[in-house]
């Protein structure tokens, strides 16, 4: 099926990462015109950009008028912008339960997770007021759904997006683009640089894919493809205000006994 993605301009947050540089590649397949934003990952983001025909963007999201800067900046460099993918964020490794967990902690994850996607998807919204079009796609996390035993700051910014943030803006975004869409999609554990070390520690995937029918640790690839799925007007217009679990079939239960 056609996606109609072709010519469109796409914003990818945390485009130069693992699933990041998945998503860019996949719109860039569908002959999207794809803005590469990075924070640090410079050398990344213009590499993608050289084999993608993107353009690499540098902002600090949870810096409010870095993010402010990032839409405009899109849009000069790509010529227009129709979707916004709200992927920046980072998964504090080590485990810390909440009466261990220190304030300047959780303060960094909301920021990295939670305000980052508030300002860049404020940034997006003023754009798309103008224009009268666009989508939103939130990358969020099965932590969202399901909790994180020693991750509950990452599990909680998480929690926010998929549960008022979306449903929220789903509601606000056709007073200003009348077929707007906003959906998120929530990966389980995904092989990326950022699992890496996890998923080496022997013994590790067997123990996580038993709450999983699907007994086996998910690909960037798997990601970008549904997110890619739900910004396509012709494949999900008239799909708003969803989250799409792309995890196996994950279950807070466990499933297998070995």
């Amino acid at each position: 099926m056609e996606s109609g993605l072709d010519g469109t301009g796409v914003l990818v947050t945390g485009g130069a990462g693992g699933i990041g540089s998945a998503v860019v590649r996949a719109f860039a397949d569908e002959g999207a015109r794809v803005g590469i934003h990075h924070r640090t990952s410079a050398d990344r983001a213009v590499d993608l950009a050289r084999v993608t025909g993107g353009v690499p963007l540098q902002a600090d999201l949870t810096a409010e008028s870095e993010a402010d800067a990032l839409v405009p900046a899109a849009v000069e460099a790509l010529g227009r912008l129709d979707v916004l993918v709200a992927n920046a964020g980072a998964w504090p490794p080590e485990d810390r339960p909440l009466w261990e967990l220190p304030l300047a902690r959780w303060q960094a994850t909301i920021a990295a997770n939670l305000d980052s996607v508030f300002l860049s998807c404020r940034a997006f919204l003023r754009h798309v007021a103008v224009t009268g079009i666009g989508n939103i796609v939130i990358v969020g996390s099965t932590a969202g759904i399901f909790g994180e035993a020693g991750h509950a700051d990452y599990a909680a910014a998480k929690s926010a997006l998929l549960g008022g943030f979306i449903r929220s803006l789903k509601n606000e975004i056709v007073r200003i683009a009348p077929l707007g869409r906003v959906n998120a999609v929530a990966p389980g554990w995904t092989q990326t640089d950022m699992a890496r070390d996890a998923l080496e520690i022997p013994g590790f995937e067997a123990r996580i894919t038993r709450t999983m029918p699907l007994r086996k640790v998910g690909h960037a690839d798997d990601v970008a493809r549904t997110i890619v799925a739900l910004a396509s007007d012709r494949i999900s217009g008239h799909v708003t205000g969803q989250v799409i679990t792309v995890a196996g079939g994950m279950e807070g239960r466990v499933l297998h006994e070995d």
